[in-house]
């Protein structure tokens, strides 16, 4: 009975998320924004790719963030300190976001009508990638010096997300990564799925992210243009 308990109350829990989830889906079309969940482990460089992310996007593109962590506004005040709207969920000890918590973030303004919405996700790379924050796509980031061997330990996020980014590839001289096994195995995983390999320190591979998030808007608009 307990088990069963457990099960019943987990389904609740999704159920309920999905249904927000739903709702800021609705709304993001309206708005014609393209949001990406970011998913990695602590340290991965999700905040880091951000910034040069908003750096090479530039002022063409309306970008704004929200950020998941368990405490302390560090990542949010480096974003902010580029002249974006960041803001700060502190979990408290949750492991993920839920689609709630991301509403509830969104409440406090200067969020309308964005190009880019980038979700940066509390670091773990189990739990949230079972929840659905209303976002177009998530997105795995590995860097190279957490090792090789992630994509099959962790397969959930690896055969869901959309695009994996290699991160920190301007270490591969100074570790142990096998790039290629790495490439097979999340392609094994995720036939369908992109796969880029950057660094945010040297810039390498930052164009080819923020091409393939230009095109993924450009795709997102023309859809919503045609429905209407």
């Amino acid at each position: 009975m307990s088990a069963q308990k457990n099960i019943r109350i987990d389904e609740r829990v999704l159920s309920d998320n999905d249904h927000i989830a739903g709702q800021l889906r609705l709304r993001f079309a309206e708005q014609g924004t393209l949001v990406v969940n970011l998913i990695s482990s602590p340290g991965s460089g999700k905040t880091s790719l951000l910034e040069a992310t908003v750096r090479t996007l530039g002022k063409d593109f309306r970008t704004g963030s929200v950020v998941g962590d368990i405490a302390t506004e560090r990542d949010a005040d480096r974003l902010r300190a580029l002249g974006i709207p960041a803001s700060q969920i502190l979990t408290g000890g949750a492991c993920h976001l839920d689609a709630r918590l991301v509403k509830a973030a969104l409440g406090r303004g200067g969020f309308e009508w964005l190009d880019f919405l980038f979700i940066e996700n509390v670091g773990n790379l189990i739990c949230p990638t079972a929840y659905d924050l209303g976002e177009d796509f998530k997105v795995a980031l590995l860097s190279v010096a957490e090792g090789d061997d992630k994509p099959l330990k962790y397969p959930g996020i690896f055969s869901r997300a959309a695009v994996t980014i290699i991160t920190k590839t301007d270490l591969l001289p100074h570790v142990s990564f096998d790039l290629d096994r790495v490439r097979a195995e999340i392609r094994a995983l995720n036939p369908t799925g992109t796969i880029l390999a950057a660094s945010a320190r040297s810039g390498d591979g930052i164009r080819d992210w923020c091409a393939l998030l230009r095109d993924r808007l450009a795709s997102k608009v023309s859809i919503a243009s045609e429905v209407v």
